[in-house]
């Protein structure tokens, strides 16, 4: 069969170029399609359910809303666990399904049992809604919304937030491949009525009476419309709350009394803000709003980043004058970390074996063409990582070995040029007798090529076996190595067969080049000290023996890690202040850590501090807990430290 395909491809060349060339194209192609990122995703496979209830306690939230929502969305198909956090003002129950389950079909069952657990959850305490689509390494991109140099004054946090709400959020979630937009930090504008119970009693109402008047005022209706001669007048009502006058003006029924009486007549009204349960703060110069964008799962983060940088740069024109949106965060510098360290390493280790190759087969053709695999096996690869759903990050592109991917090929070439190098006459030959020669070499090496890169892949499989976060890590590893090395296996089959027959001298050359007087040094070198070996095998076996007990006994002393550290090039400081302390104490506190920062360290660009929860609460932190995001400068323009430890 392997001999079919090597005839084939050497007497059809024409048809494998065409292959390769296609290849070639289609392998561009999907380059730019494929999904990159830092590191392989391990997230497990999770919905989850957020309800926020900013006037209930812990133990409320726990009984009236945590633990039904767990009863209806026990006994779904294929889920692993179930887990939950219940805190004053908010209940957040994650479910853990298995790995081949679709997200989407877990968030559909999900969805159906609230819609069951709905009439057990009193009314007024919240509402249950589903988490985004989006994993722990879903937070690509984070900025803060703040007023510029000289207009401190003109915008408070509640016009932050009321910008980042209605012109930042609403325009980035149309961003492809955007799950969610969450808000953080700055107030949440809102009208507060501060109503007089003694008025309440004078008037004969009750606080209920407040609420009927101030939601059947609070609404635009529509009363289809009218024909007047040859022309229709549209009928709606307008009675949406705009402003204080409007909360004012609200008209309270009173039992038995046609006097009318208004909002105004019982309360004071004045825009305050929602209930906080988290800040955002700039430096050490106060409050700012901002928001953590979140990448769909699946989705690819490098172009998800830049549909959002785009975004950005058109949303900061429509931003009133001294508003400015800042980025703190963005993966990008961290993929681009990772993916330039990849690439070095892939182009120093492609250049070894280059040159490696060239020196000791003695032949700049045959050099050339066993180096061109590994590019073509490297599109192969690629194709395939897209079609099984592989992104490229630092482990799945940073464990390819050049020498495995050339092996086969190697000897194919190799094999060719030794059976050319003993014909007898001195002539050049012609193209069908290279071609015999060619498949004749190939053919018998071909056996010893497959058994070579099989035993390859064998060493892999206990990779495939790995589940959990362990299979998540370096599952693509594995992956990525076998599609190279399958994508080689059939270039050397058919490409390199088709291009030794067309590419190689087909002159017969029985001199000795530089490269076989080196082969002819290595071994007159490896004879003698094997013959050596052989007389002392008891000392070598021994040796061997101590050898072995040694790395033993300096393994155990090595330290271990899961996966290798990865520089970000900047800092998360978790901070914490005294349990139980208000919000007003975090952002105090905070501030003065952060001006520590930036007046004691030059190499600190700039400290954006995320207190407590933001609006999605996917990461519930109480209120005296805060994330230091620590910006640093440029290492070239570092002063007093040289490296990040």
């Amino acid at each position: 069969m392997l001999n079919k395909i090597i005839e084939f491809s050497v007497k059809n060349k024409l048809i494998v170029g065409l292959f390769v060339i296609a290849l070639v194209g289609y392998g561009i192609y999907q380059t730019t399609k494929l999904p990159i990122d830092a590191v392989p995703d391990i997230t497990n496979n999770q919905v989850q359910v957020i309800t926020v209830a900013p006037s209930f306690g812990a133990t409320d939230i726990e009984r009236l809303v945590t633990f039904p929502i767990e009863q209806a969305n026990s006994n779904i198909s294929g889920m692993k666990e179930i887990r939950s956090f219940s805190r004053f003002g908010l209940s957040l129950v994650t479910i853990v399904f298995e790995d081949n389950i679709d997200v989407y079909w877990a968030r559909q069952q999900v969805a159906e049992r609230l819609q069951q657990v709905q009439s057990q959850i009193p009314q007024g305490i919240g509402i249950p809604t589903l988490g985004p689509v989006s994993t722990g390494l879903g937070e690509i991109y984070q900025y803060v919304v703040k007023p510029k140099k000289g207009f401190e004054q003109k915008f408070d946090a509640t016009n932050l937030r009321t910008i980042q709400d209605w012109i930042v959020r609403r325009q980035l979630l149309g961003v492809k491949g955007v799950a969610e937009v969450s808000s953080f930090g700055g107030k949440l504008k809102q009208y507060e009525i501060a109503i007089n119970p003694n008025k309440l009693n004078a008037y004969d109402i009750t606080i209920n009476d407040v609420f009927k008047a101030l939601e059947s005022n609070n609404q635009n209706t529509g009363g289809a419309y009218i024909e007047k001669g040859s022309t229709v007048l549209y009928i709606r009502s307008e009675g949406l709350i705009g402003n204080i006058q409007d909360v004012e003006n609200v008209a309270i029924q009173r039992p038995n009394s046609l006097t009318p009486l208004f909002i105004r007549d019982i309360a004071d009204i004045k825009i305050g803000y929602a209930t906080r349960f988290g800040a955002m703060c700039y430096n050490d110069e106060g409050e700012v709003s901002g928001a953590v964008v979140m990448m769909l799962k699946g989705a690819n983060s490098s172009e998800v980043i830049k549909n959002v940088k785009e975004r950005i740069a058109q949303i900061q024109k429509t931003l009133p004058k001294g508003v400015e949106i800042e980025p703190f965060l963005d993966r990008t510098k961290m993929v681009n970390n990772a993916i330039e360290t990849v690439e070095k390493n892939l182009l120093e280790g492609a250049l070894i074996v280059i040159f490696v190759l060239v020196m000791f087969l003695g032949n700049f053709r045959a050099g050339l063409l066993v180096a061109s695999v590994i590019p073509l096996a490297m599109l192969f690869a690629i194709c395939m990582m897209n079609f099984f759903g592989v992104s490229g990050n630092l482990m799945s592109l940073g464990a390819l070995d050049f020498g495995l991917i050339v092996d086969g090929a190697v000897i194919i070439v190799e094999a060719v040029m030794h059976n050319l190098a003993l014909k007898k006459k001195k002539e050049n030959l012609s193209q069908s007798e290279m071609d015999e020669e060619v498949s004749k070499s190939s053919s018998k090496m071909m056996n010893s090529a497959v058994f070579g890169q099989i035993i390859i892949l064998i060493v892999y499989l206990p990779i495939f076996t790995l589940e959990g976060i362990e299979g998540k890590m370096f599952k693509p590893m594995a992956q990525t190595v076998a599609f190279a090395l399958l994508g080689a296996f059939i270039l050397s089959l058919t490409y390199i067969p088709m291009m030794s027959a067309f590419f190689l001298s087909k002159k017969t050359n029985h001199k000795k080049n530089f490269s076989d007087k080196i082969i002819d040094k290595i071994t007159s070198f490896y004879q003698q000290y094997l013959i050596l070996a052989l007389r002392k095998q008891k000392a070598i076996v021994i040796s061997v023996i101590g050898l072995f007990i040694i790395s033993v006994i300096t393994l155990s002393f090595l330290g271990g890690e899961f996966i290798p550290s990865l520089e970000e090039g900047d800092f998360a400081v978790d901070t914490r202040v005294l349990t139980g302390s208000n919000l007003k104490t975090s952002i105090e506190f905070t501030q003065k850590a952060a001006h520590i920062l930036k007046t004691q360290f030059p190499e600190v660009e700039k400290v954006v501090t995320k207190i407590g929860s933001g609006e999605v609460p996917t990461d519930p932190m109480p209120m005296d807990a805060a994330d230091m995001m620590v910006i640093l400068k440029d290492k070239s323009e570092w002063t007093s430290a040289k490296t990040f430890n």
